[in-house]
């Protein structure tokens, strides 16, 4: 017999267990789910403080940890202070050390996405996303705009 509850429960509850298990795996380590998606953005070059808010304001709408800062600045600024990440002017930068740290941090994100989608196939995980981008697009989302809380 399969569970028939919705497709709005899979989904929430889906999301929940990978922000919950980002938040455990990454936390052993010091960094937040939303400075390793900063890193991220600047492992592919430098950028303003501006299109660093941008580029997570998706990630902001969500619900974050109580004592998890509510702002991409808030997290970027405990980047600089580890020196992780470089500030010069209204721009931010990978230090050499904050590249170290992110490839450490993807191997750790790699292993999980690898956990959470054992016994899928790779056309299965391909059809899912894709479904759900359908959906999304069906319900409004447009890729080429900003979001509306951005």
């Amino acid at each position: 017999m399969t569970d028939s509850r919705p497709l709005g429960y899979w989904l929430k509850l889906v999301d929940s267990l990978i922000s919950e298990q980002f938040a455990n795996s990454l936390e052993e380590h010091g960094v937040t789910r939303r400075q390793w998606q900063l890193l991220n953005v600047l492992s592919r070059g430098p950028a303003t403080g501006g299109e660093l808010t941008a580029a997570l304001a998706p990630f902001f709408g969500e619900v974050q940890a109580e004592d998890e800062p509510t702002s991409p600045s808030e997290h970027l600024s405990e980047l600089v202070e580890s020196g992780w990440v470089a500030e010069e002017g209204h721009t931010f930068t990978l230090t050499e050390r904050g590249a170290v740290s992110l490839d450490r941090l993807t191997e750790i994100v790699d292993a999980m996405r690898e956990e959470s989608s054992a016994g899928i196939s790779s056309e299965e995980y391909s059809t899912t996303v894709d479904s759900l981008q359908k959906m999304a697009t069906n319900l409004g989302w447009d890729p080429h705009k900003p979001p509306a809380d951005a």
